[in-house]
């Protein structure tokens, strides 16, 4: 997926290591004298790291990046002490990262380890209510959400948008012809269910393929069919509709990773839609 991380210079970079002990959620390590990032799992992208760094080799970039992971990081955390800790949370915090805090937090109380949480915002803390056994991703936190009283359930029906069966990836024919030309709606699997409007906003006049980055399997059979319909079905363009939370960035890879090895290019569009069903972005890119 693509996000924020770290990017060391290693022409700047005098190898002190302030950036080492800067990191509480131990992501640098100082390899043959220069600071390195060991683990793309462990970095947050919120440089906490940069202040520390005399030099100023630290920067920020947005790349390919395995995906943060806040348990992995509590739980290395943990026997590291309670000043550690809070420092991580206030960190996460203070960037208003409040899936990553309550993940974090969980994960505590999961583990039997109970911290003074009086330093957070006054709101913060009273929603962190849950323990989820086994979430790895703030994206999979369980939460509830709250309905618009505002907006009426008994708005008149749409028609069906969809122009082709099946629409899970796996099960699509990728040679099939009703695909010549035509625009693609690339959706994560949880979209239409959070979209009300989905059909209207999204699907009208496209062609849909439908998959998860998080829990499907043969991600490289993705790669090939995407490849295929736009090699040699000429679709015209691919909308990417994701979920907020970071795992459903994967879609926009596959499509990426598809076009680095096709022959032809289209142009992209990137809709975000968030858990109550609003578009948050749509760019193209």
């Amino acid at each position: 997926m693509k996000r924020q991380i770290i990017k060391i210079d290693e022409n700047l970079c005098n190898g002190c290591g302030q950036c080492v002990t800067g990191c509480h959620e131990g992501a640098l390590q100082i390899v043959d004298g220069k600071a390195r990032l060991v683990s793309e799992l462990y970095c947050d992208g919120l440089g906490a790291c940069i202040g520390d760094c005399p030099e100023g080799a630290i920067t920020i970039e947005e790349r390919e990046a395995e995906p943060y992971d806040e348990v992995l990081v509590m739980d290395r955390m943990i026997d590291k002490g309670e000043t550690t800790i809070k420092a991580h949370l206030k960190h996460l915090n203070d960037h208003n990262e409040q899936e990553y805090l309550r993940l974090g937090i969980a994960r505590l109380k999961e583990k039997g380890v109970e911290i003074d949480l009086g330093f957070l915002k006054p709101d913060a803390e009273p929603e962190i209510k849950i323990v989820y056994q086994g979430v790895s991703c703030a994206g999979s936190l369980p939460r509830e959400l709250k309905l618009d009283p505002l907006k009426s359930v008994n708005e008149p029906e749409v028609p069906s948008q969809m122009r082709q069966w099946p629409v899970q990836l796996h099960l699509i024919n990728p040679d099939a012809k009703m695909f010549e030309g035509k625009d693609l709606l690339f959706a994560g699997d949880c979209v239409a269910f959070a979209m009300s409007n989905f059909h209207s906003r999204l699907l009208s006049g496209k062609m849909l393929a439908v998959a998860c980055p998080k829990l499907d399997s043969g991600k490289d059979i993705y790669i090939e069919k995407l490849k295929s319909l736009i090699d040699d079905r000429k679709i015209n363009t691919i909308t990417v509709a994701m979920m907020q939370v970071p795992c459903c960035g994967g879609l926009l890879n596959l499509v990426q990773m598809a076009l680095a090895e096709a022959s032809r290019k289209v142009p992209v569009k990137k809709v975000v839609v968030s858990m109550e069903g609003e578009i948050l972005s749509e760019d193209w890119i």
